[in-house]
């Protein structure tokens, strides 16, 4: 098992992106598969802003997390974000999760990013758990949404 940037292995950009349109059309009414191809290949060059990050585990995809500068269009003001953590449902509560989080969280670290945000329609329990804490919760598109942040300490 592995978690590799996914500029190392772009060939499974159109199933992340299936998944993804699958998982969370809903939060984005405006957006299209096409269009979330052209995001993940955004994340092909060596730049940090944006990232995306998959797991492996016996040469199969198993999950992604990314780290984006923007994920929810009503907060502009806050940066960079935890976004697209996504895990395929036969490998959902095996800690796969948690794994890409604490790894996107490594990487933000080492990348000196001193306060990272998410947000969840759902998940606020899992990301407490990971250390995460509550800031705010809202509306987006309609959906209640809880806007989440992490501080590292240096």
């Amino acid at each position: 098992m592995s978690i590799l940037n996914l500029f190392e292995e772009p060939v499974h950009i159109t199933t992340l992106a299936a998944w993804h349109q699958a998982e969370w059309s809903h939060l984005n009414p405006d957006g299209t598969l096409e269009k979330r191809i052209e995001m993940m290949k955004r994340c092909l060059d060596d730049e940090f802003l944006p990232s995306t990050y998959i797991y492996k585990k016996d040469n199969v995809l198993v999950g992604s997390a990314s780290i984006v500068k923007h994920d929810l269009h009503t907060r502009m003001d806050l940066s960079p974000w935890l976004a697209s953590v996504f895990v395929a449902p036969e490998f959902r509560n095996q800690g796969f999760g948690s794994q890409l989080v604490t790894h996107v969280m490594q990487e933000a670290k080492e990348e000196v990013v001193t306060i990272l945000y998410l947000f969840t329609p759902d998940r606020e329990q899992f990301y407490s758990r990971l250390g995460w804490d509550t800031l705010k919760h809202e509306k987006y598109h309609g959906i209640d949404i809880t806007v989440m942040t992490i501080t590292f300490r240096s």
